[in-house]
């Protein structure tokens, strides 16, 4: 087990021993394809396509990437090459229980599955194109041929519906990549089709991750009571996701104490940024935008910024119990299903007005003026196939958030890492209610308790 304190000092010694002119070992030698560090030697980027690798086995050359709520492309290796078949089709996708939509994605599920291969593979990629229109794939962030970089009329034609289309290069480089539809870029990226894209190193360094996750964030504008993304909205999302899914729908990420945790973030949303907070741990920055980061660079912290378009990685070490919240911290991006058009009633006094309305308007009560903690777990009637406000239930009352939203669960002896349900909180490491004794004892006084009676009760309302 690596303690924390250890974990972050490393690249305190690291960067000190080069300063102190320690013995140090050159880029070429520890990532011998990796493009050079030094702006004079940036040859990286040119294409050479001379040595030849046997494919890399996953469990054998690498530990495989876990996609929560997704799966990984499968493959085959023919002649040395490894062959993968991508399905663009329309997909009838879950965002969470109770919203479903037709969306536009890869072999039946959106986001597309994530593609893992190892530096130095050679792959051959089928896209067969089965949607309404054409389209044609971007291999964001890997270095390919200008042949294969698959920008539609650029650098391809593009796939007309019922075409297969192939793809073939080899990975000259590691890192966390994606990939996205490169063709009517704002209808198809709109409707889901993207996936995750990750290439191991052919000799890594260091220590391995136990835990390997991959998280895509995306937002999604669904007006209640439809089922059909609209793919022209620039301001007014209110569907937010991990790997297509919204919380309550999103899998919680599950590793043992002690484990060394890497969590890949990428960010193909329409318009948006999503600064990625993590609760109960200090995480570094170990990669941006695909390039591995030297020690002596990789950034301490909890919370990480991933613009549209950009790739992430952050690894830390599991040895803090409990279940912890990761979640973007825009706060509206942790709503599901919010709108920009309600007018603001806090503070708001209604007084007799919901008696008034309610002989127009039968069950009407004024919502809103008080805040909104509550309405998540009313259970009140809401429009087909929505999920205003909704949350879940938790170990300790009902948890109103939503959209982009997991729970990252850290347990001692873990046997599997299947959920392990809501963690029970030693005695004494659990915040409750003050009592009137330990107030007087170390406040000196008792303040005014001020019990407002709750005016939604266990009311059955059909207007707000």
């Amino acid at each position: 087990m690596i303690s924390r304190r250890k974990f972050f000092s490393n690249a305190v010694v690291t960067a000190g021993a080069a300063v102190l002119g320690a013995t140090t070992v050159s880029a070429e030698e520890t990532e011998p394809s990796q493009p050079h560090e030094s702006p004079q030697k940036m040859n990286g980027n040119a294409q050479s396509d001379q040595q030849d690798y046997p494919p890399g086995e996953p469990s054998k050359d690498y530990t495989p990437v876990i996609t929560p709520n997704g799966s990984t492309l499968p493959f085959k290796v023919i002649g040395g090459v490894k062959v993968f078949h991508l399905i663009a089709e329309e997909v009838d996708h879950e965002f969470a229980p109770g919203l479903r939509a037709h969306c536009w994605g890869f072999n039946g599920q959106v986001h597309g599955p994530t593609i893992e291969a190892v530096e130095g593979d050679r792959l051959r990629i089928y896209v067969t194109n089965k949607l309404p229109e054409s389209t044609s794939i971007h291999w964001h962030g890997v270095l390919v041929p200008n042949g294969m970089d698959g920008v539609g009329g650029l650098n391809q034609k593009p796939i007309e519906p019922g075409e297969t289309y192939k793809y073939e290069f080899r990975l000259r480089q590691h890192g966390t990549c994606m990939y996205h539809s490169h063709t009517d870029d704002m209808t198809q990226i709109a409707l889901g089709m993207m996936g995750m894209f990750v290439i191991h190193p052919r000799n890594p360094t260091g220590p391995k991750p136990d835990r390997d996750f991959v998280l895509m964030s995306s937002e999604w504008r669904i007006d209640v009571g439809t089922m059909r993304p609209v793919p022209t909205e620039m301001t007014d999302f209110n569907v937010l996701t991990f790997n297509g899914r919204a919380f309550p729908g999103t899998a919680p990420l599950v590793a043992k104490s002690g484990d060394r945790v890497r969590i890949r973030f990428g960010n193909l949303s329409p318009m948006e940024h999503h600064p990625i907070h993590l609760h109960g741990f200090y995480w570094k920055i170990i990669e941006m935008d695909g390039f591995p980061l030297p020690e002596s660079a990789q950034e301490p912290g909890n919370t990480v910024l991933v613009a549209v378009g950009q790739t992430r990685a952050v690894e830390f070490i599991a040895d803090n119990p409990g279940d912890w919240a990761m979640h973007c911290h825009m706060t509206h991006h942790t709503m599901n299903q919010m709108g920009h058009n309600t007018p603001n009633l806090i503070g708001v006094r209604p007084g007799n007005l919901d008696k008034k309305v309610s002989r127009f308007l039968k069950g009407y009560m004024s919502m809103g003026e008080s805040g909104m903690a509550d309405m998540g777990e009313m259970g009140m009637p809401v429009p087909r196939n929505s999920i205003p406000m909704v949350g879940m239930e938790g170990n300790h009352g009902y948890i109103d958030m939503g959209g982009m939203f997991t729970i990252v669960k850290v347990r001692e002896d873990l046997t599997s890492y299947d959920d392990p349900g809501w963690y029970e909180n030693p005695p004494g490491t659990l915040a409750s209610l003050a009592s009137n004794d330990e107030l007087q004892r170390d406040l000196g006084f008792v303040p005014a308790s001020e019990k407002k009676e709750n005016p939604m009760g266990n009311m059955k309302m059909d207007h707000m």
